[in-house]
C-alpha cells in the first residue's frame, strides 16, 4: 500500500539528491483507479516526474533515469507503483 505517498514528499526527495533545475512531479494516480498496483485510493501509487538537473549533464537517458530510480527506491519500495520520468 502506498500510504504517505505524496507529490511534495517525492519532490524533496529528488530535490535533496539532485538540486534540480527544473522540477514537476505530479501525482496521477486517481487517472489508474481499477489498474494494477491501484491501492483504490486514488493517490500515491502513481507519478510522473520532469526533471532537468546538472547531474544528468552528459548522461544517456537510461542512465538519468536509474538516477531517478535510485533516488526513489524507498517509495518504490513502499508502494510506488509507476513512475513515468522526463528528464530534460
Amino acid at each position: 500500500m502506498a500510504t504517505g505517498i505524496t507529490a511534495d514528499a517525492v519532490a524533496q526527495c529528488l530535490r535533496e539528491r539532485f538540486a534540480p533545475t527544473t522540477l514537476e512531479v505530479l501525482d496521477e494516480s486517481w487517472q489508474h483507479a481499477g489498474h494494477a498496483g491501484a491501492d483504490g485510493s486514488g493517490a500515491g501509487t502513481h507519478f510522473r516526474v520532469r526533471i532537468a538537473a546538472p547531474a544528468f549533464d552528459g548522461l544517456p537517458r537510461l542512465a538519468r533515469h536509474r538516477l531517478v530510480y535510485d533516488a526513489l527506491r524507498h517509495f518504490i519500495d513502499g508502494g510506488l507503483h509507476a513512475l513515468a520520468i522526463e528528464t530534460i
